[in-house]
């Protein structure tokens, strides 16, 4: 039977440690996602997206292929490449699927490589966010559709501060532009995890 997510009560790869119980790391990070996680994420990015997808649709519905084509891309393939390859989790041999709260079920198609984002990937990163989140908010200015513009800017604020909040203060992929998790949890989990602490030069 094929688990949904990692066995809670085994250590990521990346880890020296023998087991999970105990951990203090594991108190302030999640090393291991869960449906419950999966779900928080998807109530705060469904209406988003969802709406996104609405307000180029209702500005021409022709744009809308090219921009579900764009959006499966990016976070199918693209943002796999430049940002969850970096991430502990993608290292796990048994799986050729991510188990994560962001972007679950993406394929691995591309090699783990342990340390932070080169300012290409980055650029990369920021830029397909754009291409994606920004149209909806020019199409309604265009169209003057400013209370759906308020509703949208709404959307977009609270789900940043839902991921700051809920996801990226307790996340393992230091590499990604909004992690924020301090640096005393960082170097306790470098700790139990040498090959990305030498490849972040610690």
């Amino acid at each position: 039977m094929v688990e949904m997510f990692l066995n809670p009560n085994k250590t990521l790869h990346t880890c020296k440690a023998d087991e999970c119980e105990g951990c203090a790391v594991s108190n302030k990070l999640v090393c291991h996602f869960n449906a419950k996680h999966l779900t928080l994420f998807l109530v705060f990015a469904f209406p988003l997206f969802i709406s996104a997808g609405y307000f180029v649709y209702d500005y021409n519905p022709f744009l809308l292929i090219p921009w579900i084509i764009f959006v499966l891309s990016y976070f199918g393939l693209i943002e796999i490449r430049v940002m969850c390859s970096h991430c502990p989790h993608y290292a796990e041999p048994e799986t050729k699927f991510l188990k994560c709260w962001a972007n679950y079920g993406s394929p691995k198609f591309w090699n783990y490589r342990p340390g932070p984002m080169s300012k290409l990937e980055k650029i990369i990163f920021f830029s397909g966010l754009f291409i994606i989140l920004f149209p909806p908010i020019a199409l309604l200015i265009v169209q003057g559709h400013f209370l759906s513009l308020i509703l949208y800017i709404v959307l977009l604020v609270t789900f940043k501060f839902a991921l700051k909040r809920f996801f990226c203060e307790r996340c393992i992929n230091f590499a990604c532009p909004f992690n924020v998790v301090d640096n005393v949890t960082r170097n306790a989990f470098f700790d139990k995890n040498p090959e990305i602490k030498k490849a972040w030069g610690k």
